[in-house]
């Protein structure tokens, strides 16, 4: 069973971001691909349809490969625990975590595709915003322990939040080689102009 084509979108300011933590540890990363699922979509008789669901980035490397849904919302109220266990209004955005039919058919094909046994292929959530409350919690906990029942390939859902990605790309962008990437030079450009110590504790 074959992808469909790789979109020709270019990746998303906070996906590049979560690029450049993928790449540092140890992934060759691509930007969205969509898989082929087949599921039955009526219940009165047997009718299956094919359709591709897109996952955000791809990473690889010799002992995994994870498939890496990317949520920003640094303009919106932020990303909201309903949502992504499949009960709120914006579910869908989340399915190929909360849809165990999406869910274990893309980790199947992914797997068949790039090679890898099932249990190779791992599933993450990156969060750029979390869903804040007027008592100063956020939704990240909560997100966090519906993932870590949910089984997906080779283990649980993993999530990350901007702080885990900003500590990632810290480390690539205090090192003194060169590197032709848009995350990288902005945030050297903006340490030579003293608005940014790369030198200083990442986010908590």
């Amino acid at each position: 069973m074959q992808p469909l084509p790789s979109t020709v979108e270019h990746m998303e300011a906070f996906e590049q971001f979560v690029a450049v933590a993928l790449r540092e540890e140890g992934f060759v990363v691509s930007e969205a691909v969509k898989f082929p699922v087949a599921r039955q979509v009526r219940k009165d008789r047997i009718e299956v349809q094919t359709h591709g669901y897109e996952v955000d980035l791809v990473g690889a490397r010799a002992d995994r490969l994870v498939l890496a849904t990317v949520k920003s919302f640094f303009g919106s109220r932020g990303v909201q625990e309903s949502d992504v266990t499949g009960t709120g209004g914006n579910a869908g955005l989340y399915r190929l975590l909360n849809d165990p039919v999406i869910r274990n058919g893309v980790v199947k094909c992914a797997a068949n595709l790039y090679r890898y046994t099932e249990e190779q292929v791992f599933l993450r959530l990156y969060v750029g915003k979390f869903l804040r409350h007027k008592d100063g919690t956020d939704d990240r906990e909560a997100i966090t322990r519906w993932c870590e029942t949910t089984k997906a390939g080779g283990g649980v859902i993993e999530v990350f939040g901007v702080d885990d990605v900003v500590a990632k790309a810290r480390l690539v962008a205090v090192r003194k080689s060169y590197i032709n990437d848009p995350v990288i030079v902005a945030m050297k450009v903006l340490a030579a102009a003293g608005v940014l110590d790369l030198r200083e504790t990442p986010l908590s």
